[in-house]
């Protein structure tokens, strides 16, 4: 009888090992979601000191209250991919706005207490803005859509207007 019931249970544990391996291997797994970033690759050497003219900054700072604060100024997140574009493109020559596209850097900085939502949507309205301007700068030079594009067409424009986005570490803007 004790070897009968020494057998039954080691037959259990078994079916139980290859159904949850089973499982394992065949169960969907959540996979968190985040933000595609190509990063440089890693160097030992300290950056190069740059100088940067100030017009040529966008600065967008998030606070811990969600609120945004584009170049010092208040803005509504409705208004960012617009003004982004208008600031990188500077298409009325404004001696306030970039110099010129491939000048232009966004410079991202966000509070400690800032959401992870309200986080997403400014990146999200930022890089939109990048992208309306490539669409629109591939209609202008061969009338299609950057989708549409061949590899070297797509680089062509990607290096007159690059995607330049500097990320700060957050802070507590309330010390």
């Amino acid at each position: 009888m004790k070897g009968q019931t020494l057998l039954l249970i080691l037959f259990l544990i078994t079916i139980s090992v290859v159904g949850f391996s089973y499982w394992l291997v065949t169960a969907p797994l959540e996979v968190d979601k985040g933000i595609t970033v190509k990063l440089p690759p890693w160097s030992d050497e300290p950056p190069s000191a740059m100088k940067l003219n100030s017009r040529n900054v966008y600065s967008v700072i998030v606070n811990a209250n969600d609120e945004l604060l584009v170049r010092g100024e208040p803005m509504d997140i409705s208004n960012l991919k617009e003004n982004t574009k208008i600031f990188i493109a500077n298409p009325n020559g404004l001696e306030n706005m970039s110099e010129s596209p491939d000048k232009a850097l966004i410079s991202l900085k966000n509070d400690r207490g800032t959401s992870y939502e309200v986080y997403i949507k400014v990146y999200n309205e930022l890089k939109a803005a990048y992208k309306e301007l490539w669409e629109e700068e591939a209609q202008k030079r061969f009338n299609q859509s950057y989708e549409e594009l061949n590899i070297p067409q797509k680089k062509e424009i990607r290096a007159s207007i690059p995607l330049v986005i500097s990320e700060a570490e957050p802070t507590d803007f309330e010390e």
